[in-house]
């Protein structure tokens, strides 16, 4: 990430993008402290159904208010980048050193040191076999 606060998309990611969205993407908060970066159509998805939410349950709220309420667009330029805004780079801690993790249809943006620090937390959930596995998953092959 620049000092401006642009970061390039990768390479590998830009002519997708451009492709499926025009280079129009929705940047919000995650409730593990890192970004979530969506094309705006994948982004439109996940609106609709957080609007459909009860609204008289709080937890609901509370993540309409998250996730909605810090969603920002941000157009890719003719390099390739975005500009993140200050708010959204400060919820996630994010200095020079960042990590684009692709997660199906969104990224997730992480400042570099915090990731380093969950993945040492994942590992280590892991190999304790901590948690139940969601059903889902049970019969899910790799």
């Amino acid at each position: 990430m620049d000092a401006k606060g642009r970061m390039a998309m990768p390479a590998r990611y830009r002519e997708r993008l451009l492709e499926i969205c025009g280079g129009h993407l929705v940047v919000t908060v995650d409730p593990d402290a890192c970004l979530l970066v969506y094309p705006l159509p994948e982004w439109e998805v996940i609106e609709s159904k957080l609007v459909q939410l009860p609204s008289f349950n709080k937890r609901a709220k509370s993540i309409q208010r998250l996730l909605i309420g810090h969603a920002t667009e941000c157009d890719m330029d003719g390099q390739g980048r975005i500009l993140l805004p200050t708010l959204l780079r400060d919820y996630a801690g994010l200095s020079k050193k960042i990590v684009m993790i692709g997660q199906g249809k969104k990224f997730e943006l992480w400042d570099e040191e915090a990731w380093n620090d969950s993945q040492e937390a994942l590992l280590g959930s892991v190999q304790d076999d901590a948690g139940e596995l969601p059903v889902a998953l049970e019969e899910l092959s790799l």
